[in-house]
């Protein structure tokens, strides 16, 4: 006995589901007329059951480009100004949008932005995802694919090529959109990412010593790892005490290895950071292990480091430290808190710390940053070296020798 091509659709009636092609047939009888249509979603055909009226309507051939064909030109007109990094992103979200790239822009509409989010939380929350073993880091929401469609739906409107065809199609993302592409709540508590000095200082114990001195000096300099590495022996004044950091290492493609060194960090503005006696003694380090023609501080036999080798050595010492703390942004938090806390000028300390920037107030912390983080630096330097019982160059102090507190373990170093 062959086996039942379609089955009812409970609740909806008149509404019946094709087992092999997935798509909805609705029947609908009006003055004794049987009509009848196949909708790939239950949502456009209870739209059309509770809504056709018997009047045939003629397709009206779409007018504009696809999603598809404005994501080729944004790419070729939009891209070049974009950095590497963003860009590598953006293609891998694009990714799942490009389920929606044969539909022209007039087409999609708040119910097509509905359907895809329904195919696609099912295939997150399906056995065949969870199987891949994402773990941890395991897709929580879709509300990144979300904001690459805006960028993308804002540039087709502002761009010159397509301004006659987009002048009157409107957004299709509405605010209930990032509700419904909610899976589950991410993982990472905010706390989690505020490293306290303990936990840092044991984590810095279990790193090879470039790795140690990489991670100190992203620490204290309360930098991203792209600044740390990519410190250029040319920014660092040891007869003014200062080094600045003016320079980021940009890595991309699946291996994430070096690519190239921008002549800026993320905010496009310059910072000097003092070297306190801690850090001076690990940029001395570093120094001594110069290699010739290359003006990189951090190194492998004269070449850049690449973030999966950082990564790996990050990760695998915050295993081996039981620190619950992962990433490498998370000693960039860590210093930020603690600048805040110990800092004694509050708001000030923090962005002298970390270069972040306030635009009404840039005027203003400009004129004190290096004043400022001269100050910071030293006040966390004698806070660290109080925790641990240390002397301020990082070495025990001559009343701790031989009873280093309880609850720090002694730096050491891991091959």
């Amino acid at each position: 006995m062959s086996k039942k091509k379609y089955v009812n659709v409970p609740k909806h009636p008149g509404i019946r589901k094709n087992l092999i092609t997935g798509k909805y047939l609705v029947a609908k009888r009006i003055k004794g007329k049987q009509f009848s249509e196949t909708f790939d979603s239950l949502r456009k055909a209870q739209h059309w059951k509770n809504t056709f009226d018997g009047q045939k309507v003629k397709r009206v051939e779409a007018t504009t480009s696809t999603l598809g064909e404005v994501w080729e030109a944004m790419k070729h007109l939009h891209f070049p100004g974009l950095e590497k990094s963003t860009q590598d992103i953006w293609e891998r979200r694009w990714k799942h949008l490009s389920d929606l790239k044969d539909y022209h822009m007039e087409e999609i509409t708040s119910s097509v932005i509905n359907d895809w989010i329904e195919r696609k939380k099912k295939w997150f929350e399906s056995d065949e995802y969870d199987s891949l073993g994402r773990g941890y880091a395991g897709r929580c929401n879709l509300n990144n694919e979300l904001n690459l469609f805006t960028t993308i739906f804002n540039w087709y409107k502002a761009e010159d090529e397509f301004e006659a065809e987009s002048a009157l199609i409107p957004s299709p993302i509405r605010r209930r959109h990032k509700k419904m592409s909610f899976f589950r709540d991410t993982p990472k508590n905010p706390e989690d990412k505020k490293i306290p000095v303990e936990a840092a200082f044991e984590f810095f114990s279990y790193l090879p010593e470039l790795y140690s001195d990489l991670a100190m000096t992203q620490y204290f300099c309360a930098g991203r790892i792209g600044e740390t590495a990519g410190i250029q022996i040319s920014n660092i004044y040891l007869d003014q005490d200062k080094l600045v950091i003016k320079d980021s290492c940009v890595w991309g493609g699946p291996s994430k290895m070096f690519q190239y060194l921008k002549p800026y960090p993320k905010n496009k503005e310059p910072r000097t950071v003092f070297l306190h006696p801690w850090l001076r003694k690990i940029i001395e380090r570093r120094l001594a292990l110069k290699a010739p023609n290359c003006d990189f501080l951090f190194h492998v036999k004269g070449r850049p480091l690449n973030y999966c080798t950082i990564q790996s050595n990050y990760r695998q010492a915050q295993t081996k430290s039981g620190i619950p703390y992962t990433g490498t942004h998370c000693l960039r938090h860590g210093m930020a808190t603690l600048a805040r806390r110990v800092g004694g000028m509050g708001l000030d300390s923090v962005i002298a710390m970390t270069g972040h920037k306030d635009l009404k107030l840039a005027d203003h912390y400009s004129k004190i940053d290096s004043e400022v983080q001269k100050e910071t630096s030293t006040r966390i330097v004698e806070h660290i070296s109080e925790v641990l019982g240390l002397s301020g160059n990082g070495s025990e102090s001559s009343s701790e020798k031989g009873k280093m507190r309880s609850n720090v373990v002694q730096l050491r170093r891991v091959k």
